[in-house]
């Protein structure tokens, strides 16, 4: 809609000059990643064509129901709200609707939108058939006077509106006398504003598409936390732990390390790769990741050990009262029943602490486990059987932990199937790195670790800083079905040992330390009870 329009035109050299300040900024918006200097460079284009001395833009709502002030600069006034810059709670959101529902064709720039039409005015306040009330509280703020304007509608590539663009007071080059927007002008600008409409929408779907895979991730992350909620700790805590070591190494000027940088597009890649590095443990079964004792399935075993142990003390009792019915009271008889409660009793607290797994079994301790299952019960159905099963001596004969050899490998495959499922996705340029990243975890610098055995001049730095706050974030976590969390003084000790047996790598551990990444992960995340006092220079492999 043309309200007023002036029909002077431009030179040949102008028009050309207008064209190429089309072609610079069609340019700069394929390159601008930045929503808020997109809008910027946009608006700074729209005034400069046009020699407009103010202009606004407007978004509208993710709901559809407002236009919201984005950006205002007038060059006279040297203002600039938006943008780069802070907004200002002055410039408020512009409803598409009326109350009554109608749409709203009293404010211009609303009227522009829900027409879809460009509004061209010549003498603003000459102009009955708007309501300039916002305009005018702007003008008595600022001793300014909006004279002629220009209001078109930004619709993407579906004729969708994005925006409005609003420019104000177009300036006569020669006499700097206040104009009206001219054909070329408008002509100008709505070619303008259908460009940069696209190019915001692209931006909105960039934007919107990294938002729907970092929600997968999460959604991923949910699932293996209904699984097992210690595990879903630990896919939120890796990552956080892996960009403090990151920046850490990053601020390096000097060592092995120092060249090493991420762009904003890396650390958003490695920010991703840790919230996705255990993402295989979905297909894990909850029994293996939930194992807290050696005998634990969907339930504790040792509940069946100790209900075979009641049996046999009542088999002794029962074989004591039969015997007393037949003889006299017998001291010898009631020495040898105490003293095979008290070994049935010894037996059963012995089974049920190495049931734990909380400490490193000894020889003489699987030699124990295999002389009581030597032994036998009698069953409801009068069967004698084998006091313990295969299965739980194989069980109960672990050495360290809870999880035997089978169980082990169960756990240990998480990280094959993170790197199958990371790899079969088509990741874009700017991500392809999340499969190393993550996949490389579980692997030391001495070529012994999995699924690959790569060596530490294998992986990349990422890969290795992500092992050691894989490796701390477990020695410290106390939420583990197995384990209570270690302090400071203790997990930095085994990490110490780690960097020294060729586990991690020994240059990010001294960084880890001598930036005191571990104590700012601490006060963040680590209960108080575990914050003890470090003797950074007993920490092994810190100060070699």
């Amino acid at each position: 809609m043309y309200v007023v329009f002036n029909m002077s035109e431009l030179s040949n050299k102008q028009i050309k000059e207008r064209l190429q300040h089309l072609t610079t900024l069609s340019i700069a918006l394929n390159d601008i990643k930045n929503i808020k200097f997109l809008l910027e460079r946009i608006l700074h284009t729209a005034r400069t064509i046009t020699n407009a001395d103010g202009g606004t833009l407007y978004r509208v709502s993710s709901d559809k129901k407002y236009l919201e002030f984005d950006i205002l600069i007038n060059a006279s006034l040297d203002l600039h709200f938006g943008g780069s810059r802070e907004k200002s709670d002055k410039m408020r959101s512009i409803p598409l609707a009326l109350d009554n529902g109608e749409p709203n064709l009293e404010a211009v720039v609303a009227y522009a939108a829900n027409r879809k039409e460009s509004v061209n005015i010549e003498h603003v306040y000459d102009t009955p058939i708007f309501n300039f009330s916002g305009m005018r509280r702007f003008d008595e703020v600022y001793d300014y006077h909006c004279q002629s304007l220009l209001a078109v509608p930004m619709l993407d590539h579906n004729s969708e509106l994005v925006g409005v663009l609003q420019l104000v007071n177009s300036m006569d080059n020669s006499s700097g006398e206040i104009q009206a927007f001219s054909t070329t002008d408008q002509l100008f600008i709505e070619a303008l504003s259908s460009q940069a409409a696209i190019a915001i929408t692209n931006q909105e779907l960039i934007l919107q598409l990294e938002d729907l895979l970092e929600s997968l991730v999460n959604l991923i992350n949910i699932g293996i936390d209904e699984k097992s909620a210690n595990t879903g700790r630990h896919c939120q805590q890796v990552p956080k732990l892996t960009m403090m070591l990151a920046d850490a190494v990053q601020s390096m000027e000097e060592g092995p390390l120092k060249d090493f940088s991420m762009s904003a597009n890396e650390r958003h890649e490695l920010w991703l790769a840790g919230m996705l590095h255990d993402c295989g443990k979905i297909t894990t079964p909850v029994h293996v990741i939930e194992k807290a004792t050696k005998l634990q399935t969907i339930f504790d075993r040792i509940d069946l050990i100790d209900a075979r142990f009641e049996i046999l003390g009542r088999d002794a009792e029962i074989r004591y009262l039969k015997q007393l019915a037949q003889d006299s009271i017998s001291p010898q008889l009631t020495q040898e029943l105490h003293l095979e409660l008290e070994s049935l009793r010894s037996d059963r607290d012995f089974l049920a602490h190495a049931n734990i797994g909380c400490e490193r079994m000894k020889d003489e301790d699987l030699d124990r486990v295999m002389s009581i299952a030597s032994g036998t019960w009698v069953d409801y159905k009068g069967v004698t059987q084998a006091f313990l099963t295969d299965n739980e001596v194989e069980n109960l004969q672990i050495r360290g932990g809870t999880l035997t050899g089978d169980e082990r490998k169960i756990i240990n495959n998480h990280i094959s199937v993170t790197i199958r499922m990371l790899e079969t996705l088509p990741w874009p340029a700017h991500l392809q790195d999340i499969p190393e990243y993550a996949g490389g975890h579980h692997e030391r610098m001495d070529g012994k670790g999995y699924p690959r055995g790569l060596r530490g001049e294998d992986m990349s730095v990422q890969a290795r800083i992500m092992a050691i706050a894989d490796i701390f974030e477990a020695l410290t976590a106390r939420d583990r079905p197995y384990k209570t969390g270690k302090t400071l003084s203790e997990s930095l000790f085994i990490l110490g040992k780690f960097s020294l047996n060729g586990h991690i790598d020994p240059d990010l551990f001294r960084i880890f330390v001598g930036k005191k990444v571990y104590l700012q992960y601490a006060h963040k995340y680590m209960h108080g009870v575990q914050i003890d006092e470090v003797d950074e220079s007993k920490i092994p492999g810190y100060l070699t």
